[in-house]
This record gives structure tokens, sequence and C-alpha cells, in this order.
């Protein structure tokens, strides 16, 4: 599963204590198998059945990143053929916001 490999990929896991995921990520087993192995709190968000837009709790902290990722030309469609070249331009993004506030 896709999901377990991203997380055993994660940096400084020690740190988390709160795993979120979209209701595509919702099954049992994984959400057991991340208590047991990262002895974290898990939790799924849904989008609920109202029609329209709506701020949903926590949702809105990943929109909000892939908001910031998108204004980036190269991230803004999928060009890349290797995932590891897609993440390496993530991390340059994420990296370029981080260094831009620490500087204000």
């Amino acid at each position: 599963m896709a999901a377990k490999w991203l997380l055993w990929r994660l940096p400084l896991l020690s740190r988390y204590r709160l795993f979120i995921f979209d209701r595509g990520y919702a099954s049992e087993a994984l959400l057991h198998w991340c208590r047991y192995i990262f002895d974290v709190t898990t939790q799924v968000t849904n989008r609920g059945t109202q029609r329209g837009f709506a701020i949903q709790p926590l949702r809105w902290i990943v929109e909000r990143t892939f908001g910031w990722l998108n204004r980036f030309r190269r991230l803004s469609k999928d060009y890349e053929q290797l995932p590891s070249v897609s993440e390496g331009f993530i991390y340059l993004a994420m990296s370029h916001l981080m260094v831009r506030r620490l500087t204000r």
C-alpha cells in the first residue's frame, strides 16, 4: 500500500502525534497499523454531504498547501516522468516558502 510506504519516509517521525487521513485512506487496517507502529492518534476527515463551498475542519490545511504548491509553474501540472523528481521539486518549493517566511 502506498500510504504505508509514504508514512515510513516521513522525516522526524517521532514528533508526530496525530495523522489526519482523507476518506480514501479510511481503511481500518491502515488506521490500526498507524496506531500500532507509530503510536499516534488517527483521524479521518469527511467532506460531508452539503453542496457548495464550506470550510472543513483540518482539511483546509491540506488544501492551502496544495494552493501554495500550484503557484510554482513546474508543480502546476505533473510534467515529470519519475516520482522522485516531482518529490524533489516539492521539497524545493516548500523550502523556498519556508525561507521566505523566515526572512520577513
